[in-house]
């Protein structure tokens, strides 16, 4: 049987960078879009480990954990950045108290339309230019790095 994320995701090409999470049915806002999946690493444990800043699918909990998307991931992992996301991505505990990610939809979003967050990166002291946003929005900020 497929996931809901399965039902609601079909990953394939995208304008906007690789692939991407597209909508296969409108959705409503506020629904559900899926749980990102992936491997997660302890805080001691992501220290330790050689991250390729090229392309990544982390994202990181509020205990210092990360979500590594790309091993064991699920379609979640395809939505682009947008500086005017359709969707938003928080964190949330599960029956058992573990934290998990949440995409939502936060308006409307019709079947075939292309799903995106926006990103908002902690980059430290890096220079925000060095993670260019080709998003295409009207008030794209220019950069994937939190405002």
């Amino acid at each position: 049987m497929a996931s809901d994320t399965e039902d609601l995701i079909e990953v394939r090409d995208s304008g906007i960078h690789g692939l991407g999470a597209f909508a296969r049915r409108s959705v409503a806002a506020g629904t559900r879009i899926g749980v990102y999946g992936g491997r997660r690493y302890t805080s001691g444990e992501s220290a330790e480990r050689d991250w390729d800043n090229g392309l990544t699918y982390v994202f990181g909990f509020a205990d210092g954990s990360l979500l590594d998307g790309s091993d064991g991931g699920n379609a979640t992992r395809h939505l682009n950045h947008s500086c005017a996301p359709n969707c938003v991505a928080f964190e949330i505990e599960d029956e058992a108290g573990e934290p998990q990610i949440v995409i939502e939809a936060r308006r409307r979003i019709r079947a075939g339309e292309e799903l995106f967050i926006d990103y908002a990166l902690d980059i430290g002291g890096d220079d925000p230019a060095a993670y260019l946003c080709r998003c295409g929005a009207r008030n794209c900020r220019g950069t994937m790095a939190a405002a």
